[in-house]
């Protein structure tokens, strides 16, 4: 048996001529997914897989379908004769444009076998010349196959060896996503080993020494890794000291190590490359004169260190100069020039250094980014990357990124080693605004609840309503996801009930259940800042924060706004301690109801009320005086006197949510989500640890309207009974109802919080005598609602966990523009 081991990514181009079995092995060894035959897209465009003067055309349609795959991550495989040079050459520009490693599979049949199997097919009419012709290009082909550019060539050179070959897959040297840390990622040292060692000792990492008493391994004691970003020599007053003990630590398996730039030219120096010995190249070599056993193994050691590693499952991506996320994972020069250099626009500065382009600006990636390479005054987060390089050997710190808490350690430079060329402290630049492109047309985005789609015509509401009403942008980044409604109740005189609502989550699997009182008021976000610096330097919004409506628009004018937040920050002031946070987002209810929807209470309920006030009494009397005549009407009179009835306990409803209110005088806010703050995401945190938070708002400031809660067990007939009293408890005493939600994390999959509106609220819902018609309403449909419950529930997570990881404001805005878009679904408004 034959081993044909090949990359996961690669670009595979099968090479044999026409009846060598490149279609067979094909199918035997990959995927049909993975296959793009040229036959088949012959046949594609021109109904003849044996059509040659459809080939110029098939092969443009095969290129661009593996270019699709190729950017998507996924092996591709062309299985066509490829014995040309210039049919090779076009698949290894196209695995190059995708930074994917291109490999060959040669079959190498003998041309009498394969004219015997042609002669076979009545689908093949060429003659024995054509295959002679491809016969001898493949042998001209084979000695030049690796420079052409094939970083693998497998020669399979008779029939038995490649019915017996078997492919086998290796993970790419960058490929580490199996390695989940804990990991300490430090910064470029430069030759510093002194500050290096003061580093690890701070971080807990235990020193083993040689017999010459110089540091040459280090572990820590609860197995975390460190991760040097590279860079590890010139500069500073002791490189192979630094070298000894990367590389013990390295060996050990208790450090991984990427190349830096400086690592890549010792190395063409130590083989004898003509280099300029700058920028302190020289200085390390003079060092290892005199250690010649390190200087035996180094060539080696450097040769191994590769361009990035992909840690975590994909979720951590170390490079010295960074990796935009399109290079993540793949394999080319490019790649590796990035990672080594970043991105260079060409032009060098005042100081004759080279002008990076900023990519952190841009970078809208779901992995964090860990790099060096351009020394800063302070370790800073940029989009979800961060530079750990602060300038150690300038007199700087050298400094390490605890991975995944997010911590900086840094210890201070024992002295200024070599003077930088530029200065540290540099301006940096604004990040880019935000891109139309970015929330236009059709999308798809990932979430923990999965892939959400939005169509094309919801993302232009989504815009209207932004571009028209929204907060400033850099405030506003979430909104609230829809609630669905409990299952439709079969209690006999009620539509919704605790019984079926805590089934649901019983159903589910959920342990415990927080029933809450619903409060009848606008949903609110707020995001509060300890002040406007904070502000202005996390947000680059002024004022120190905003509230904005679940819509994304202003809540109040700016002096009751301002006003509010001050009274919030106020109370909030313990929370920002606790939590290590300048600001804080909250998820509120303002009460009362008429304070932001008077409009629509006067236009739609009073208006309705009033119109059925004059009406009905005159209608009942009018049956009144019909019926003393002696006119059979006394159904007609009992249905509009139970109208008149109805109306009444209609008004009674929204009147119960309405008084005066004057700048903040009258007004009330209840919060029951912390949902974020510097660093940190806490929508999954158990809702009781929210609701503990909240209360110490309430017991701050009477501003705050406390949340009456009861935690149950929604599998215990006792525990369903007492939810159920205290629910009609609530409700008698005129409460819109309760909310349930899940007293611990249940996953994206399970409904965040179903409401259950109690029977007389519901009036104002379905219609004031919607009671005579429950069996009607029973019908109504569910599903769509709670399904956009939960896409919209998985947005508002990802742009959580987004804002907590230091995401772009453009990448932020993506996913809650997409929840504004999911609210133009065609979803009955009154579920």
């Amino acid at each position: 048996m034959t081993t044909v081991t090949i990359p996961e990514l690669c670009l595979v181009a099968l090479v044999g001529i026409s009846g060598s079995g490149k279609s067979t092995f094909a199918r035997r060894q990959f995927a049909p997914t993975q296959v793009l035959s040229s036959d088949a897209f012959r046949a594609l465009v021109a109904d003849d897989e044996n059509d040659q003067s459809a080939s110029a055309e098939a092969f443009d349609a095969l290129h661009y379908i593996a270019g699709k795959r190729l950017r998507a991550g996924r092996l591709t495989v062309v299985d066509a004769t490829n014995v040309q040079a210039h049919a090779r050459k076009a698949l290894v520009d196209l695995a190059r444009a995708h930074d994917v490693l291109p490999v060959a599979i040669v079959l190498d049949v003998p041309e009498s076998e394969c004219w015997a199997r042609t002669e076979l097919r009545p689908d093949r009419d060429f003659g024995r010349p054509v295959l002679s012709r491809q016969h001898r290009d493949l042998r001209r082909s084979l000695k030049h196959l690796g420079r052409e550019g094939f970083r693998q060539v497998h020669v399979l050179r008779d029939v038995a060896e490649v019915e017996s070959a078997v492919v086998a897959y290796e993970k790419l040297f960058n490929d580490k996503k199996e390695l989940t840390g804990p990991f300490d990622i430090i910064g470029d040292v430069h030759g510093c080993r002194e500050e290096l060692e003061l580093l690890l000792d701070r971080l807990g990492y235990v020193l083993a020494r040689d017999a010459a008493g110089r540091p040459a391994d280090a572990r820590h004691p609860d197995g975390r890794t460190a991760v040097f970003v590279g860079d590890l020599v010139d500069r500073g007053p002791d490189s192979p000291g630094v070298l000894r003990l990367v590389m013990g630590m390295v060996a050990a398996g208790h450090a991984l190590c990427v190349s830096g730039n400086h690592e890549a030219k010792l190395l063409r120096a130590l083989r004898g490359v003509n280099v300029k010995r700058t920028h302190g190249l020289q200085e390390t070599l003079d060092q290892l004169e005199t250690d010649a056993e390190l200087g035996a193994v180094l060539p080696a050691f450097l040769d191994g260190l590769i361009s990035h590693y992909v840690l975590d499952g994909g979720r951590l991506v170390v490079a010295h100069a960074g990796l935009k996320e399109a290079y993540h994972g793949r394999a080319s020069g490019r790649v590796r020039a990035f990672a080594l250099y970043g991105d260079t626009t060409g032009e060098t500065d005042e100081y004759g250094l080279p002008v990076r382009y900023p990519w952190a600006q841009e970078y809208q990636g779901a992995a964090t980014v860990v790099y060096g390479h351009t020394p800063v005054p302070a370790a800073e987060w940029v989009n979800n990357t961060i530079c750990v390089d602060t300038g150690c050997v300038f007199g700087g710190a050298l400094t390490a990124l605890r991975y995944p808490s997010r911590e900086l350690v840094s210890v201070p430079a024992v002295r200024a080693h070599y003077e930088p060329v530029r200065p540290l402290v540099v301006p940096v630049p604004e990040e880019r605004g935000l891109d139309i492109a970015d929330v236009t047309g059709r999308r798809t985005l990932e979430t923990p609840a999965g892939r959400v789609t939005v169509a094309a015509e919801n993302a232009a509401a989504a815009l209207e309503v932004m571009s028209r009403f929204a907060v400033d942008p850099r405030w506003l980044v979430w909104l609230p996801p829809t609630m669905a409604p409990a299952s439709t109740s079969a209690v006999e005189g009620y539509l919704e009930h605790p019984v079926e609502a805590l089934t649901d989550y019983a159903k589910a699997g959920v342990p415990r259940v927080v029933c809450e009182e619903k409060h009848m008021g606008s949903r609110a976000v707020l995001v509060v800042c300890r002040s406007a610096a904070a502000g202005e330097r996390r947000f680059g919004g002024s004022g120190g924060g905003a509230i904005y409506t679940r819509t994304g628009r202003p809540f109040f004018p700016p002096p009751i706004e301002t006003a509010l937040l001050d009274r919030v920050r106020a109370a909030a002031g313990g929370l920002f301690d606790e939590l290590g946070t300048d600001w804080l987002l909250l998820d509120a209810e303002v009460l009362p109801w008429s304070a932001k929807a008077e409009p629509l209470i006067r236009e739609q309920y009073a208006s309705v009320a009033a119109a059925a006030g004059a009406a009905l009494p005159a209608a009942v009397a009018a049956l009144t005086a019909a019926a003393g005549r002696g006119i059979d009407v006394a159904s007609l009179r009992a249905r509009f006197t139970g109208r008149v009835t109805s109306m009444a306990a209609f008004t009674d409803v929204y009147r119960q949510y309405c008084w005066p209110t004057d700048g903040l005088d009258g007004l009330r806010l209840a919060p029951f989500h912390v949902l974020a703050g510097e660093g940190a995401s806490y929508l999954r945190q158990d809702h009781e640890w929210h609701l503990a938070m909240v209360d110490r708002l309430v017991a701050a400031d009477d501003l705050f309207a406390p949340t009456r809660r009861l935690v149950v067990d929604p599998a215990s007939p006792a525990d369903v009974a007492a939810a159920t009293d205290w629910w009609l408890e609530l409700t008698a005493a005129g409460g819109e109802g309760m909310v349930l939600k899940p007293a611990v994390d249940a996953g994206p999959r399970v409904q965040p919080a179903l409401k259950c509106r109690g029977r007389e609220y519901l009036r104002i819902i379905y219609g004031p005598d919607y009671l005579t018609r429950l069996d009607q309403l029973r019908a109504r449909g569910l599903q769509r609602k709670r399904n956009l419950a939960l896409r919209e529930q998985g947005l508002g997570l990802a742009a959580l966990d987004l804002l907590a990881a230091g995401g772009s404001t453009r990448a932020v805005h993506q996913l809650v523009f997409a929840l504004l878009a999911c609210e133009s679904e065609p979803v009955d408004p009154r579920l």
